[in-house]
Formats: structure tokens, C-alpha cells, sequence
């Protein structure tokens, strides 16, 4: 028996997480949609981040796209955690800087902000939150986090990845994320990680 292919739209434009996302989920029968086929960051605006945690911001995504699409969401949201700065960037990992800051822009506030701090005291973590919902009003969502942890360099290294991967040393491997292969990268990530408990979940809810 050929079960039905399942249509989820992924609330992201972003075209690496799309593959990505359809390469390890194919195994499930879901066929992954971007939100722009629905207008979302096209002619419609994206979902509004007001959320004050990853999992109030992911929520927030996946449920307006769903209202959207009509169909199931996974969405996510990520970032940078500094313990020496109380956790910022946080949930503003993306627009640190400023709304229309780049990956540059972000990396050199993250170092004059911890200019002068000792390697010791320089802790941090990326973490990914997904979330799946199967229609808009679902009352119990797949929350699925993963955590990196890592420390904060003093000079960008690698010229992989994007954001803070620069900056971000993984004491495992002796190498920022940036310097990572992607094949490495992808397991260890905190994506990575997010994306297998979301993937064993589902499997889960398939059964």
C-alpha cells in the first residue's frame, strides 16, 4: 500500500533550510511547501516576532502560516545565547544590530560587547526550537529543542555558515562553525539535533 504524500508547509523562505528540511523528512512521506507559495513574505507580510523565548516565536510562525496555507507548519527559531551578557542576543540574534543589520554588523556588536572579557567567561550556546502544528488551532504542538554549546572567540575564523558561526568555537572540535565541514556541521549542530527529536516525533505521530 502507497501511503499519501503529505503536504507541510515549512514557515521559512529560506531555500537551504527547505532542502534541508525535504531531504529528512521525504523518508515520512511529506512533501515540504516554503510559505512564499502562499504569499508569506511576498505579497503578504511575514509572521510579527513578538514573542519574548524561541518557542513563543516559533509558535507565532508556524501558526500564522497555517492560518494561511490551510495546511500543517513546521517553523522555527534560533540563536545565540552568551551567558556573560544574560543570554543576549537571544531571540534578537537576527537584527542585533539594528532591523536591517547584517551578519557583519551583528558579529562586531557580539565583540565590542565582550572586548576585554576573559576566555573563561566568554560561555555560549546556539539553540533551535521547531515546531510543528498540524492545523492552526492545534492545542498541542511539536516543540522540538536542540542546544550547541561553545564559546565566543575574539576574531572571526572560517568562512562556512552564517551569523555568529564565525565567532562561535566548538571546544569538541577545536574549530569555529564556520570552520566546521557542512557533513560535521549537520551533525552536531543545534539544528541538527532539534531536527532529529522533531523527526522521532513525528514517526511517532505517524504510527
Amino acid at each position: 500500500m502507497v501511503r499519501d504524500i503529505r503536504q507541510v508547509v515549512l514557515a521559512s523562505g529560506n531555500k537551504g533550510k527547505l532542502a534541508e528540511f525535504q531531504r529528512l523528512l521525504e523518508p515520512l512521506h511529506i512533501q515540504m511547501q516554503p510559505q512564499s507559495e502562499f504569499g508569506i513574505g511576498m505579497t503578504l507580510p511575514e509572521a510579527e516576532e513578538t514573542g519574548l523565548t524561541f518557542v513563543e516565536n516559533a509558535i507565532l510562525k508556524a501558526r500564522y502560516a497555517a492560518k494561511i496555507s490551510g495546511l500543517s507548519v513546521i517553523a522555527d527559531d534560533s540563536g545565540l545565547e552568551v551567558d556573560y551578557l544574560n543570554g543576549e542576543p537571544g531571540i534578537y540574534s537576527a537584527r542585533y544590530a539594528g532591523l536591517d543589520a547584517s551578519d557583519a554588523d551583528n558579529n562586531q556588536k557580539l565583540l565590542q560587547k565582550l572586548a576585554g572579557v576573559k576566555s573563561a567567561e566568554r560561555t555560549a550556546r546556539f539553540h533551535c526550537v521547531l515546531v510543528y502544528l498540524r492545523h492552526e488551532h492545534d492545542p498541542t504542538p511539536i516543540v522540538a529543542h536542540g542546544k550547541w554549546e561553545g564559546f565566543v572567540i575574539e576574531e572571526a575564523l572560517g568562512d562556512h555558515g552564517f551569523g555568529y558561526d564565525p565567532l562561535f568555537m566548538v571546544p569538541t572540535e577545536h574549530k569555529t562553525a564556520a570552520e566546521l565541514p557542512s557533513e560535521v556541521k549537520n551533525q552536531l549542530s543545534h539544528r541538527a539535533q532539534a531536527l532529529q527529536t522533531l523527526i522521532s516525533s513525528l514517526k511517532e505521530l505517524n504510527n
